[in-house]
C-alpha cells in the first residue's frame, strides 16, 4: 500500500470511530477528513468544493424549504387526525389505517417533519382511546422510512447517491425508479410490522401538582441544544428557557430524581413545566426537535394555503416524472426538466406566496446535513483518487471469487447497512459507492445493480436509535430502550437485505 491508501484508511477510521463516539456533528466531522485531503494532496481545492455545488445536495435544501411549506400549511396535522380512528380500537386496526398512508406521505417529504407532526398527536390519542403508544411511535418511523426508500426524493440517501451516479458519468434514476423494489420492501416491512411490532409497554406517570399557571410541556433536544454532554447542573434550563425540567427520558430509562446530575444527550427528551409562552418563543428553534403541550395549535391555517401547498407538492412530483419521458426529453433537448428544475420553481412559489415564511428560511434548512452530503463527495473522489477504492473492491471480489456478483451485491448491503446503523445515512453512502463502482468496474458488470442497493442498504436503519433522526425522536417521545429498537428493527434489516439482494438483479441486470 502506498502512502495515499494508508492515509485514507486511517483517515477514515478516525472519521468513523468521531461519528460513533459523537462528540462533533457529522458534517464538521467530515469537513475535517476532507481538509486532511486537501492538504496531503489526495484532494485538489476543486474536487474539494465539487460537492457543494451538485444537483443532488442542492435539491435536498430545496426539499427542506418544501417540506417546511407543507408542514406549516396545517396539511399533515389533519391528514393523520383523519387516519386515527375514533372510539374504540384494536392496535391492528389503528395500524392498518395508519401506517401505509403515512408511508405513500414520507415517499414525497422529509421523514423528520412527518414524525414531529405525527408522534405527539398520536401519542395523545393513544391515551385518549387507552391503547398504548408504544405500539404506534416505532412503526411511525419504521413506515416513514420505509416509505423514503420508495422515490428519489424520499430521503436525502437517494439524492446523493443520485448524484454520485450523474458524477461518475452514469444516467441517475428517475422518480419512481427506486420504487421498483422499495414497493416490495415497504410492503413487507408493513406486514411485519403489523404481527411482529412488540415493545414492552412503557407506563406514563401522572401528572404532578401544576404550580401556579404552568403546563406540561415534552420537549426533544436536537443537536444545536447549547446544554448537549452536560448536566442539568451544569447547564441552568430554568435560567436559559424559563421552565422547570421534572423529568428526563434518555435511552429508555426515566429520570426523576436527583435530575442535576444528569447528562443530556440529543433525542432526549425532558418534561417541563412551562407557561404559554414557551412553545411560541422556542417552536421554531432548532434546539429542540420536537416540542409538544397536547394542545392544538392556537393559529388557524387557512384552507387555501393547505390546497396551494399541496396543489405545488403534486405539480413538483408531477413534473419531475413526466419531465423525465423519452418524449419530452425530445421535444425539449436544450433543458432538463427533472426534479432540480422543478423543486427550484416550487420552493420559490412557496416563498412567495408565504407558504413559509421567506425572512426565516434559513431556519428550516439542515445545514449540518447539506455540509454532510457536501464533504460525502470529496470523500468518495479522495478514495478513487488514492486508489483505496480499488484495493477494497480486489478484495472483496477475491473473497466472493467463486460466488458472483449475487455474492458482491450482499456484500456491499451489508457494508452499506453496517456504516449507516453506526454514522450516517450519507456518510455510509458515501463510503460504499466507490467501492461497488470499482467492483462492478473490475467484474465488467453494469454498476446499476450495485448502485440501487446502497440506496436500500443506507436507508435501512432499523436496529438502533442513532443512525436514523426519526428514530431518536420516538425514542424520547415513547421512552423505548435500545434494546426495543434491536428487537423489532434487526428483522427489518433482514427482510431489507433478502429481497434487496434477491430483487435488484431482476429488474437491474449485472
Amino acid at each position: 500500500m502506498n502512502f495515499d491508501i494508508v492515509f485514507v484508511l486511517l483517515a477514515l477510521i478516525g472519521m468513523i470511530a468521531a461519528l460513533v463516539w459523537d462528540k462533533m456533528r457529522p458534517g464538521m466531522v467530515l469537513l475535517t477528513v476532507v481538509v486532511f485531503f486537501l492538504c496531503v494532496g489526495i484532494l485538489t481545492p476543486k474536487e474539494m468544493l465539487e460537492g457543494f455545488s451538485n444537483k443532488g445536495m442542492i435539491t435536498v435544501a430545496m426539499l427542506f424549504l418544501v417540506s417546511e411549506g407543507v408542514r406549516q400549511s396545517g396539511a399533515l396535522g389533519q391528514l393523520i387526525k383523519k387516519l386515527l380512528p375514533e372510539g374504540k380500537t384494536t392496535v391492528f386496526k389503528a395500524q392498518a389505517r395508519m401506517l401505509p398512508p403515512v408511508a405513500f406521505v414520507s415517499a414525497f417529504l422529509n421523514n423528520t417533519p412527518v414524525v414531529v407532526i405525527f408522534a405527539p398527536i398520536i401519542k395523545r390519542w393513544a391515551e385518549a382511546v387507552r391503547l398504548p403508544a408504544t405500539k404506534f411511535l416505532i412503526p411511525l418511523s419504521y413506515v416513514t422510512i420505509l416509505g423514503g426508500i420508495c422515490t428519489l426524493i424520499g430521503t436525502s440517501t437517494n439524492l446523493v447517491v443520485h448524484g454520485m451516479i450523474l458524477e461518475a458519468g452514469y444516467e441517475g434514476f428517475t422518480m419512481f425508479e427506486l420504487g421498483k423494489v422499495g414497493i416490495f420492501i415497504a410492503i413487507a416491512g408493513i406486514l411485519y410490522l403489523f404481527a411482529f411490532s412488540r415493545t414492552d409497554t412503557v407506563s406514563e406517570d401522572g401528572e404532578d401538582e401544576n404550580p401556579g399557571n404552568f403546563h406540561r410541556v415534552e420537549a426533544v433536544l436536537g443537536a444545536r441544544f447549547p446544554g448537549i454532554n452536560k448536566t442539568l447542573g451544569e447547564f441552568n434550563f430554568t435560567r436559559h428557557y424559563g421552565a422547570i425540567v421534572k423529568e428526563v427520558k434518555s435511552g429508555g430509562q426515566r429520570f426523576t430524581r436527583n435530575l442535576d446530575t444528569v447528562v443530556l444527550h440529543e433525542g432526549d427528551t425532558l418534561v417541563l413545566w412551562a407557561d404559554d409562552s414557551f412553545i411560541p418563543t422556542w417552536g421554531e428553534s432548532s434546539v429542540f426537535l420536537m416540542l409538544a403541550n397536547g394542545n392544538e395549535a392556537t393559529e388557524p391555517v387557512s384552507r387555501k394555503k393547505r390546497w396551494l401547498a399541496l396543489g405545488l407538492l403534486i405539480f413538483m412530483i408531477t413534473g419531475a416524472t413526466v419531465g423525465e419521458l423519452p418524449v419530452v426529453k425530445e421535444a425539449v433537448p436544450s433543458m432538463r426538466l427533472d426534479m432540480f428544475f422543478f423543486v427550484c420553481i416550487t420552493t420559490i412559489i412557496m416563498a412567495w406566496t408565504k407558504i413559509f415564511p421567506p425572512k426565516k428560511y434559513t431556519k428550516y434548512i439542515s445545514w449540518d446535513i447539506l455540509i454532510t452530503i457536501a464533504c460525502a463527495f470529496a470523500i468518495s473522489k479522495a478514495m478513487e483518487n488514492s486508489g483505496f477504492a480499488s484495493m477494497i473492491a480486489r478484495h472483496i471480489i477475491s473473497m466472493a471469487d467463486d460466488l458472483g456478483p449475487y455474492a458482491l451485491l450482499a456484500i456491499i448491503f451489508i457494508i452499506t447497512n453496517i456504516f449507516t446503523e453506526l454514522i450516517t445515512n450519507n456518510a455510509a453512502a458515501a463510503l460504499s459507492f466507490p467501492i461497488a463502482l470499482s467492483v462492478a468496474t473490475q467484474l465488467g458488470v453494469d454498476p446499476t445493480p450495485f448502485f440501487v442497493v446502497i440506496c436500500m442498504a443506507a436507508s435501512a436503519s432499523f436496529s438502533t436509535p442513532i443512525g436514523y433522526q426519526t428514530n431518536l425522536i420516538v425514542q424520547g417521545v415513547g421512552g423505548y430502550k435500545f434494546t426495543d429498537f434491536v428487537k423489532v428493527g434487526l428483522p427489518l434489516n433482514l427482510i431489507t437485505f433478502l429481497i434487496s439482494v434477491f430483487v435488484i438483479p431482476m429488474i437491474w441486470k449485472f
